[in-house]
């Protein structure tokens, strides 16, 4: 009994156990005598942390505090929201995928699920779950983490970092959490020939095996979970969209790379126009990179221009989805089902057969926005950035692709070259930028801005579905909170009020799934709703 409580994350209080509760709990002699508080415990913590010398062994120490003590954990994350996001998640969580099996210690109360023996997988579940009440999964099959490819099972400490996130940004209770990897084998062959290497040893199995192993996931766990918000991340291009679409109508699931990234950059847009004064009807909108990152943020865009009273037509007249072969034209036999609607007829342009690269469509469209979803470095060239400029007064760019050595172009750079009237947002952190005497803050297109809200929405209102009204009024909180009373305004507000927005957010989503009759139970108080449903670091 002694050694379990000190063992149990959810139970430990390490040296803030009363003297009361060591003699109850059979603690005597197994802790030192002065009893601390949580403030004392935290304090001495972030001491400790402040030591460590690089962001890899930052996190490596919260790690283990975070398998000690959910509730240090996560009260020393709520007070330090800014220097640790960075380091518990992206881009810090880039090099510990990289590294997992290496410097594997503790399965942080992760669930692997093997393709290998799925007859195991209600055990494997209900042994992980050990009797919670699970609300969220964060499941990934890790194909495609970041921006840094497939990682099978090494990255199942993506849906570990994004639980953390949710916590802490949103106050979801860590005990009705699990995180989630489908481990179908990988394709990296650096892993496949490590002696470390955790995961199955076997390429990637596809088709109808995958699909039937998925299936078996979803069905499970909803059936054991029945209040289940369950969330997809880092699924391949082949698969990501199309299990959203498979599941989407049937239960409450979410897709961060194709929903989350979408609110955001929505969010990011609606914010800068805000700032410019302009009217998203006169905007002209080019991504590159047409994954599923940048597919997806298409579509949440197009369908805001579309609410706005916009035919389908006319709404997707504003986009140019630009990938490796140059602009997508709707004559290319290898586009996915998500590109095809952005897809562009050769007879609207008097030279189509020229638009193979970034620079020429730029030149040929002049657009006010530019997304970068391609994660290739350096992309958004002076050049680029200039010609874009040349043709709108406030230039919306917004290089998205993480980690930091994928960026297309960094915020400094970018309000350099446009003497400081580009509208920037970034996918990583970036530090304020000084130009002409005036301080620019750098948004972060961050999805943890968001989507941590959205779950705690969701889960407060116990909603039947995620559908787009409730995803629109996500976004619409989020950009309306952007400061336009001073020069050099961030187009996205700071991740310091990551707690303040989020429940922002999840109040908005509250009130839509009221609104719309999307509550398993009634609802009368949205605000009351979120309120009830939080959970607070405290002993």
């Amino acid at each position: 009994m002694s050694l379990s409580i000190l063992n149990n994350p959810f139970k430990n209080k390490g040296t803030a156990f009363t003297q009361g509760e060591r003699h109850e709990l059979g603690l005597e002699g197994l802790l030192p005598p002065h009893v601390q508080s949580l403030d004392e415990q935290v304090a001495q913590t972030f001491a400790q942390y402040q030591t460590k010398p690089t962001n890899l062994a930052k996190r490596q120490f919260l790690m283990a505090i975070f398998d000690e003590n959910r509730v240090l954990f996560y009260k020393l994350f709520s007070e330090h929201v800014a220097d640790f996001m960075p380091v518990v998640y992206d881009p810090t969580i880039a090099d510990t995928i990289e590294n997992y099996s290496k410097l594997f210690v503790d399965p942080q109360d992760a669930t692997f699920l093997s393709i290998d023996r799925p007859e195991d997988m209600t055990t494997a579940l209900k042994n992980a779950a050990d009797g919670r009440n699970i609300r969220l999964i964060v499941v990934t099959d890790a194909e495609g983490i970041l921006g840094i490819g497939d990682w099978g099972t090494d990255g199942v400490d993506i849906a570990v970092g994004k639980l953390m996130v949710y916590t802490a940004a949103a106050g979801i209770d860590p005990a009705q959490v699990l995180p989630v990897v489908l481990d179908v084998g990988t394709n990296n062959q650096h892993l496949l020939d490590s002696p470390l290497y955790l995961g199955n040893r076997h390429k990637r199995v596809t088709g109808e095996k995958y699909d039937q192993f998925v299936d078996q996931f979803v069905t499970t766990a909803e059936e054991l979970f029945p209040d289940l918000y369950l969330h997809f991340e880092d699924f391949g291009r082949d698969h990501a969209a199309a299990l959203l679409n498979r599941y989407q109508d049937r239960y409450t699931v979410f897709n961060d790379d194709i929903q989350g990234t979408g609110i955001i950059t929505l969010a990011a847009v609606l914010g800068a126009l805000k700032i410019s004064k302009q009217s998203l009807a006169d905007q002209r909108y080019v991504c590159f990179g047409a994954g599923t990152a940048g597919a997806g943020i298409a579509k949440r865009v197009y369908d805001k221009y579309v609410q706005q009273g916009m035919s389908a037509a006319e709404a997707k007249a504003h986009f140019y989805m630009v990938d490796k072969q140059g602009l997508l034209f709707d004559d290319d036999p290898t586009l996915t089902p998500e590109q095809k609607p952005f897809a562009r007829s050769r007879d609207e342009f008097d030279q189509p057969e020229t638009l193979t690269n970034l620079a020429a469509v730029v030149a040929t469209v002049h657009p006010t926005i530019l997304v970068g979803t391609s994660t290739q470095p350096g992309t958004f060239t002076e050049a680029i950035v200039k010609d874009m400029a040349a043709h709108t007064d406030r230039p919306i760019i917004m290089p998205l692709s993480n980690p930091t050595k994928l960026a297309e172009a960094t915020a400094e750079d970018l309000l350099t070259w446009t003497n400081g009237q580009a509208l920037v947002a970034t996918g990583i952190p970036a530090q304020d930028v000084t130009l002409n005497g005036v301080t620019y803050q750098i948004g972060q297109a961050n999805n943890a801005l968001v989507y941590p809200g959205l779950g705690l929405g969701v889960i407060a209102a116990n909603a039947t579905t995620l559908n787009d009204d409730m995803i629109s009024a996500a976004a619409h909180s989020l950009g309306g909170l952007v400061d336009t009373s001073k020069p050099g305004a961030a187009i996205l507000p700071p991740v310091t009020q990551l707690s303040q927005f989020s429940n922002t957010i999840a109040e908005a989503v509250v009130q839509r799934a009221i609104d719309q009759g999307l509550t398993k139970a009634p609802i009368a108080d949205a605000k009351k709703a979120v309120a009830d449903t939080k959970w607070v670091p405290e002993y």
